[in-house]
């Protein structure tokens, strides 16, 4: 499809719309207003808050200000009327002097937009001025032999006024010798001359008394004067004459004082006095004078004080030549001052933001400032820049109007402060330059939560801890300032073996000090679980976790406990029983303990702390087993005592001991017939119970010897047949006869099955055990000892020893 060929034409349109708009938009911001000079202090100017659309009490409260950069502040604000009114009395001419237009501009700060609009207030001239010639008096000689229509220049009057209030005319007073003549030259400027109409006789009038008048315009005419004195004299027929008719010079603004600028030159063909030519200016105006000599004889114009070309870049000096007799020539000295690179930027900061939050989003205003260089040209172009690594940047406004906004995210954390150089540089040779420093302060707010250095903390601590010690100290940083950085801790609620957690520790909300609430058994609580929140105040707040494992370090609090030989809570002391024919090494009983504590603490050794008979028995270090540690002799007591002391390995170390009665005997019957030589109580009733229960176990052993010998005797009798003897009253049942020939018979009977035998009574005093004998270096296996039933001989039994029914004991094989 064909572009159509309006769409170019209607491009165009909406750029030049786009371009009005911008240009209204600046035209919009520029208020202008005119007032007379010479108003007294507080005289209105202009409703400034109608033309920046606010009401007058908006003006304080939006912050409206004048920030005009200046020496002298000219304009004030009325924030009750919201008028611009004048600061002082105004004088045009000091501060425009003849310039045809005389505008000063200012600016005015909105401080809550950040907001510049210019404004120009014009100067209107009034006739405050009367033309002024200088000089009350001029002299001028003229040669009686001067012929008419002759012209003399005359002094020309100063209006610092413009327009039509500036000088319009001369007059001179009736003459019938002289008359006025006003010259208009090139540069509008009015020059008088006298002109001479009739011929002049010194003798019959030598000296003529003139007024000249200048006067201005206005609605009210200014007017000054000056007197003319006509001194006839003789014949002077050459006036001087310049070289030139106008003299241009260029001076740079720092030129030395006292150095020579310019020399002017006029010549007079005259003889004599006649010839001889002075210098001098025209018009003398103060500042023309106090800027410039002219030596009257050479000519030469000297430097009497520094120039400055900001002050005024151009100066316009009359000047004149006259001969002994009084002919005059005029001539014009043309003084351009060339600016140079003297003056450095110079940076007003109108409007600052002394602290900004970090979280400001990109474009915030932070300061509004205004650059000027008093140079001109080249020398005043201004550029600002700021280092290229902060996050801001300038962006040019109204005039010379700077902004410094944020340019990216600011973080408080990385940096808290900046301290920004805003650098004006001039485009002269050399380029001078001007810092200023602007502080800014970044806000903080709660953006960071409290961190921990580590994921997680152990922390050990023995036990039997006192209440209130301190186990472990968490700290957490929170990288945010003042209150968004002060950080309190906290226990999660948890519940330990059906209790809150609370109850076991506790910790400081300000230290993180974590204190114990118990005093802790490691055999109880070994280790605990916790989760520390640590919680900073800023607002909403802010917090983060983390785990902490305690364990508990056991100490040697407890002794070991022996399991083996129980300690008997019926009063009965155990027997341990070791046959004369054991040989060395053989296994009498084993002391079996524990310890309820760990590691080393719960390491038990074993050894024989006291013995009756030294060197009989042995205890293994670390099984503690009861072993024979020689052969058995004949002499050997029947009852042997033993003491054994089981020792952990905690510091200090804890013990226990066990007291152990072994009875020597190779048979039960001896073991029978000795028991009464063993001392088992020292109480009297002990010993009689006693005695009762040996000869009751002696008894049995005999009835059980008969019965055997009659089951040996039947078995001879029926020798030939190949079944067991049923015995009608016996316990022993399908016994092989094999196992009971002779008394080697019973032995091996006895040494084949364990036979565990108490003999008790109420007072349950005593305990009689027979082991299985084993000549391995091991203990009895935990099964045999479950099969083991004891042999009971019961207080019953004892009170039916004088029973003659009584006739067998029965005997449980394991």
């Amino acid at each position: 499809m064909a572009a159509s060929p309006y769409r170019p034409y209607c491009s165009r349109l909406v750029g030049i719309c786009l371009l009005l708009g911008a240009l209204w938009e600046t035209r919009a911001e520029q208020i202008r207003y005119s007032v007379p000079e010479e108003l007294e202090k507080g005289s209105f100017v202009g409703n400034i808050a109608k033309d920046l659309g606010l009401e007058p009490r908006e003006l304080a409260e939006r912050g409206v200000r004048i920030v005009s950069r200046g020496r002298t502040q000219l304009f004030a604000l009325n924030l009750r009327s919201g008028s611009l009114v004048t600061a002082g009395r105004i004088d045009r001419e000091e501060l425009c002097d003849r310039s045809p237009k005389c505008v000063v501009s200012l600016e005015i700060l909105l401080e809550d937009k950040v907001k510049i609009f210019g404004v120009e207030v014009e100067i209107i001239d009034v006739n405050d001025n009367a033309p002024n010639f200088g000089t009350e008096q001029r002299e001028i000689k003229v040669a009686e032999n001067e012929n008419p229509g002759t012209r003399f220049p005359l002094p020309e009057a100063f209006d610092p006024d413009v327009g039509v209030n500036s000088l319009q005319g001369y007059q001179l007073n009736s003459n019938v010798y002289f008359s006025l003549d006003v010259q208009n030259g090139a540069d509008g400027i009015k020059y008088p001359e006298l002109v001479l109409e009739r011929a002049l006789d010194r003798e019959e009038e030598g000296v003529h008394h003139l007024v000249l008048t200048a006067f201005d315009g206005g609605d009210l005419v200014h007017s000054g004067t000056t007197r003319i004195h006509v001194t006839v004299v003789d014949a002077n027929d050459n006036a001087p004459l310049f070289t030139r008719p106008e003299y241009h010079v260029s001076v740079p603004e720092n030129v030395p004082v006292g150095s020579r600028i310019l020399t002017v030159k006029a010549t007079d063909p005259d003889e004599g006095a006649n010839g001889e030519v002075t210098y001098s200016f025209r018009k003398v105006r103060d500042k023309i004078s106090q800027l410039f000599q002219l030596n009257s004889v050479t000519g030469d114009i000297t430097i009497l004080e520094d120039l400055d070309y900001e002050d005024s870049g151009f100066y316009h000096i009359d000047v004149e030549a006259h001969d002994g007799p009084g002919l005059r020539a005029r001539s014009k000295v043309l003084v351009t001052v060339l600016d140079v690179n003297d003056n450095a930027p110079e940076v007003m900061v109108t409007s600052l933001t002394s602290s900004i939050q970090e979280t400001s989003s990109p474009g915030t205003v932070i300061a509004l400032f205004n650059v000027h260089d008093s140079d001109s040209g080249e020398n005043g172009l201004v550029t600002c820049s700021i280092p290229n690594n902060l996050p801001f940047t300038l962006e040019k406004t109204y005039g010379n109007y700077y902004r410094l906004l944020t340019h990216s995210a600011l973080d408080r954390e990385e940096v808290s402060e900046y301290n920004i150089t805003v650098t004006a540089t001039d485009q002269g040779t050399p380029p001078l330059s001007t810092e200023t420093h602007i502080s800014l302060k970044v806000a903080d707010i709660n953006d960071n939560p409290p961190a921990f250095p580590h994921a997680s903390y152990s922390a050990y601590f023995p036990e039997n801890n006192a209440r209130g010690a301190s186990i472990l100290t968490v700290t957490a940083q929170d990288p945010d300032s003042i209150e968004n950085a002060r950080v309190t801790y906290s226990l999660a609620e948890d519940m330990l073996q059906g209790e809150p957690l609370s109850s076991y520790v506790s910790i400081n909300s300000d230290t993180g000090v974590l204190y114990s609430l118990r005093s802790f058994d490691y055999e109880q609580v070994r280790d605990m679980k916790l989760v520390v929140t640590a919680s900073d105040s800023g607002d909403p707040p802010l917090s983060s976790n983390v785990s902490l494992s305690l364990f508990v370090l056991d100490q040697n609090d407890n002794a070991p406990e022996i399991l083996y030989p129980s300690h008997p809570t019926d009063g009965s002391t155990g027997v341990e029983l070791a046959p004369r024919s054991a040989e060395p090494g053989y296994l009498v009983t084993k002391v079996v303990a524990v310890d309820r504590d760990s590691g080393q603490n719960a390491w038990l050794s074993y050894r024989l702390l006291k013995a009756s008979e030294p060197g009989l028995f042995a205890v293994g270090l670390h099984t503690g087993e009861v072993r024979t540690a020689r052969a058995l002799l004949d002499r050997d007591a029947l009852k042997q005592s033993l003491v054994v002391v089981v020792q952990d390995h905690g510091q200090p170390p804890l013990s226990a001991t066990v007291t152990l009665t072994v009875a020597v005997a190779d048979s039960i019957p001896d073991v029978l017939a000795d028991l009464s030589s063993l001392e088992i109580s020292s109480a009297p009733e002990a010993s009689d119970l006693t005695l009762y229960l040996v000869v009751a176990v002696a008894s049995v052993s005999c009835l059980f010897l008969a019965f055997v010998i009659v089951l040996l005797a039947l078995r001879l009798r029926r020798w030939h047949m190949s079944r067991l003897l049923q015995a009608s009253e016996g316990g022993l049942v399908g016994m092989p006869t094999s196992h009971f020939v002779g008394v080697d018979g019973v032995r091996a009977f006895l040494q084949t099955y364990s036979h565990e035998v108490s003999l008790t009574a109420d007072s349950r005093k005593s305990h009689l055990i027979f082991p299985q004998p084993n000549y391995a270096d091991t203990l009895i296996s935990q099964e045999s000892c479950e099969k083991s039933e004891p042999l009971l001989i019961t207080q019953d039994l004892l009170e039916m020893k004088g029973d003659p029914n009584l006739h067998q004991v029965s005997l449980l094989p394991h």
